[in-house]
């Protein structure tokens, strides 16, 4: 007896020991990476301080600069600016990564810099959304670093902060405005920033006769929307407005912004065919569609993730149920396995057959649906094609598996990284840290050069380009870091935009008060009268939402869900089977034909 307690005593202590050996490994293993990834990001934030400052963004292989502000999504590059010497747009960019970094004393001294020296009234025409300009980049670094600069943490020891950053992001912010004075409210994909005098604006003014007092402006002119501008724009420049606009509102009393980009998002939700599905570009004056294939990817992307972000940012259940529509919508016509193809908006009927880079966002979005068992089988699929080329094409050819013959470049895109950091909170599964250390090692290996990164021109050869996009710092080296360390979060519920700037989920914004918080889990779980969704970031189960009748009392799926192509739940194999709606396990074809959750029986 009290030799098989020995040997019981043994075993245990074995266990014991080597459960410890691989918790001080991983422990280890975090702390290496996130200080590898740290060197990452100075080194493209010191080169572009000493070689591009206060340009847009760095060229890294030549030591140079580029003010790609109004030069990205330009392609002919027409109507370029004179004198425009830039806005700083990497360092605004960089600003909540410093946060992150925990690097207070940059943070302060970009954030004087900004306070004294950058101006928008500069006769430039941009992009208002398009390759995540204005919006996303500009307005968004702002905001969240206002929120950061005057949260709880005194970040400041050599100065004073009074709301600088707030006063710029709300004179871009009015800027904006003239671009949703159409006929349906969707907001023109190019403004001229000189556009007015922002000290003559009345708050009260309504959107369409925003000028009215203006005494020497026009409305179609030199400045603001000018004269000929194109009416066509994306789904994303249009649906993906509200974060920022609606932040900004709620920090600054002025409801215009929010309201703008909430009847754009509205009229682009009534503009959906009756499958749920959206197309691609659209006419912004007439409302009529111009391209009728639809994806997850380039063009519509963040649109579905503005819809659940500003759900749980603003506490609105139309967020919400928008969303929903949308999710299903796009399990049912869009995926095949564990890809997601291009359809038809109206029909459903498969389009092409590619991965495309910008697509990697979407298991993350699926971790915040609480969608874990398919973000995890697409994620794989994303890092099969990473390892096989080292980094991710920008489209891949699924029916051929080659790269597109003509978009051969990576970017630096953050995407992958992203989705890999949602799933290792979600999960919490080391393998996880595995796949963001060979992101790392490729990126070191392949695109770090003296001057700082470059993004790659061909993943076929591996030829560089001279270019170093500002999401590098913004999202790229910040969810690289967040993976290995997620202290900086510890305690806070933050939101990150398409850019991965952080806002905070802040009870006073919601709608509707929601009872209680799960600082780890980017959302709120629970409101005043009735349970919804609950995020995998810290429950890992479905929102299945099936004990809470809808407003026609029916019973409400969840968004994983994805029924059986057949009423009668008849198959042939397993294609013909969904994802059941009460705990997102995807269903098999019996023996005997029918859909159901044999392999778990």
């Amino acid at each position: 007896m009290r030799k098989t307690c020995f040997i019981l005593f043994l075993l245990i202590s074995e266990t014991i020991l080597i459960s410890s050996e691989q918790n001080y490994g991983l422990s280890a293993k975090r702390k290496r990476m996130s200080l590898k990834v740290r060197k990452m990001f100075y080194h493209a934030y010191d080169n572009y301080m000493r070689y591009a400052f206060p340009h847009d963004e760095l060229k890294p292989m030549t030591k140079s600069f580029t003010d790609s502000l109004s030069e990205l999504g330009n392609l002919k590059l027409e109507n370029l600016p004179n004198g425009y010497n830039g806005s700083a747009l990497t360092l605004v960019e960089s600003l909540s990564s410093l946060v992150i970094l925990g690097n207070n004393t940059e943070f302060e001294r970009a954030v004087l810099w900004l306070s004294e020296n950058l101006t928008f009234d500069v006769d430039a025409r941009i992009n208002l959304f398009e390759l995540f300009i204005c919006n996303i980049r500009l307005l968004g670094g702002l905001v969240s670093a206002h929120i950061l600069a005057t949260d709880s943490t005194n970040r400041f020891t050599h100065g004073t902060y009074n709301n600088q950053l707030l006063v710029l992001a709300q004179d871009l912010g009015q800027r904006f405005l003239p671009a949703f004075d159409t006929p349906t409210g969707l907001p023109y994909a190019w403004i001229n920033l000189k556009c007015f005098d922002v000290k003559h604006l009345n708050p009260i003014m309504g959107l369409s006769r925003i000028y009215d007092t203006l005494s020497n402006e026009k409305l179609f002119g030199q400045y603001g929307v000018m004269e000929n501008e194109t009416t066509e724009t994306s789904t994303s420049g249009c649906g993906s407005l509200i974060l920022e606009m609606g932040a900004l509102s709620r920090l600054t009393g002025d409801p215009r912004f929010e309201k703008a980009a909430l009847h754009a998002l509205r009229k682009l939700w009534s503009m959906r065919s009756s499958l749920n599905l959206l197309g691609t570009t659209l006419d912004v004056s007439t409302g009529e569609w111009i391209e009728y294939s639809s994806g997850i990817g380039a063009g519509v992307d963040s649109f579905y993730e503005y819809l659940i972000k500003a759900h749980i940012l603003f506490g609105n259940e139309e967020f919400w149920r928008m969303f929903q529509s949308a999710y299903l919508a796009v399990q049912k016509y869009f995926r095949y396995g564990p890809w997601y193809h291009e359809a038809d908006m109206r029909t459903g009927r498969a389009t092409y057959w590619q991965l495309t880079s910008l697509q990697a966002f979407w298991p993350g979005l699926q971790v915040l649906a609480g969608d874990v068992a398919a973000a995890n089988l697409t994620h794989r699929e994303f890092f099969y094609v990473w390892k096989k080329f080292g980094v991710l094409p920008e489209r891949y050819l699924l029916d051929h598996q080659m790269v597109h013959p003509t978009e051969k470049y990576y970017p630096l895109r953050p995407e992958l990284a992203e989705s890999t950091y949602y799933l290792y909170q979600a999960t919490k599964d080391p393998w996880y840290m595995e796949v963001g250390e060979a992101i790392v090692n490729s990126l070191n290996l392949h695109t770090k050069v003296d001057g700082g990164f470059a993004s790659v021109r061909d993943v076929t050869t591996m030829q560089l380009e001279d270019h170093q996009h500002s999401f590098f710092l913004a999202e790229t080296c910040k969810y690289l870091y967040l993976l290995f360390d997620d202290s900086p979060l510890i305690d806070h519920n933050y939101v990150f935009t398409t850019e991965g700037h952080p806002l905070p989920v802040n009870s006073d914004w919601h709608e509707r008060l929601p009872s209680s918080y799960i600082p780890s889990n980017f959302t709120s779980i629970k409101m005043v009268t009735q349970k919804i969704h609950a995020s995998a970031m810290s429950m890992q189960v479905c929102p299945a939402n099936l004990l809470t009748p809808g407003r026609d009392g029916q019973p409400i799926e969840s968004v994983c869900h994805v029924p059986d192509t057949r009423d009668d739940h008849r198959c042939l194999t397993d294609d013909d089977c969904g994802i059941d709606s009460t705990n997102c396990r995807r269903r098999s074809c019996s023996m005997a034909g029918y859909c159901g959750l044999w392999l778990f029986i």
